[in-house]
């Protein structure tokens, strides 16, 4: 599926006014009735992600986390019960899971003798119930399961997604009768960076020459295309070794926001939100 410009700026637009939660996103559907609720949630998480990378410093300051901590501590007197810190995180336009970091790290120096590393940090936030205080578990398991942009929850859900589209990926490659190397193959061979596929025998897809593919399951809006350029593709087009002199390259978004044309570098990487009726094999001497 394909977005126009004004037609992601309106939604983005909309996201503005709302908080980043499950009922925002129900209205986000009634509002936007045309758009798939997977398109919509995953505008929303990265309106959300790009908001909470902008204001992330002002909640970490010493200050600020006292603040939240005193808060917390004087909201579960009152009520032990009540969503303080959903409350809280809400209340300070700030992700639940992420305002359940802050509180359970300043919660742990307190009761601990030595500082929490990340990893027993983690580990809680995956399980609260290693947390050592009932109250604060219970917070935190609020937190989680209430955050649709952040946690492990949601990274959970990620990881999923993304899987179950590399699964589907391989099954449209191997009914096609297509030769490959997956990822797993490539690292095998010595390759950090890889694309999800790398097609043994090349394919054509709109006249142009393919020789790999990466699915990314989420929404492909410009900030995501430059960000992927820098952090991933680039690496992919500057294996000569691995993928030969020829290496143009196909990204496949769930749903993306820019036509090929308006794609940075669209002469090297192609762009599609569909593939399947787009592939036809190259067999050795025949024209595309």
């Amino acid at each position: 599926m394909i977005l126009t410009k004004a037609q992601y700026d309106e939604i983005a637009q909309c996201l503005v006014s709302v908080p980043p939660t499950r009922q925002s996103l129900r209205k986000l559907k009634q509002r936007f009735p045309s758009q798939s609720q997977a398109t919509l949630l995953s505008i929303f998480s990265q309106e959300y992600q790009k908001h909470i990378k902008r204001t992330h410093a002002k909640h970490h300051t010493s200050e600020a986390i006292e603040s939240y901590y005193q808060r917390y501590l004087n909201g579960v007197g009152e009520n032990g019960a009540a969503p303080v810190l959903l409350e809280l995180a809400n209340e300070v336009d700030y992700a639940p899971s992420l305002m359940a970091r802050i509180i359970l790290e300043r919660f742990l120096q307190e009761h601990e003798e030595t500082p929490p590393s990340k990893s027993v940090i983690n580990s809680m936030l995956r399980d609260p119930s290693q947390i050592p205080d009932g109250v604060l578990a219970n917070q935190v398991y609020q937190c989680i399961v209430n955050d649709c942009c952040y946690g492990p929850l949601v990274d959970c859900i990620k990881h999923a997604i993304g899987h179950e589209h590399e699964v589907l990926l391989r099954d449209l490659l191997l009914e096609k009768n297509l030769s490959f190397l997956d990822e797993d193959q490539l690292r095998a061979k010595g390759y950090d960076k890889t694309p999800d596929f790398i097609l043994q025998v090349p394919v054509a897809v709109e006249g142009h020459i393919i020789h790999w593919i990466e699915s990314k399951a989420s929404f492909g809006d410009e900030c995501s295309h430059h960000a992927y350029l820098h952090d991933q593709f680039w690496s992919y087009w500057n294996s000569v070794c691995l993928y030969g002199s020829i290496k143009l390259g196909g990204l496949l978004w769930r749903t993306v926001m820019v036509s090929q044309r308006d794609f940075p570098y669209h002469e090297i990487f192609l762009v599609w939100a569909r593939l399947s009726h787009l592939l036809v094999r190259i067999y050795p001497g025949a024209g595309l």
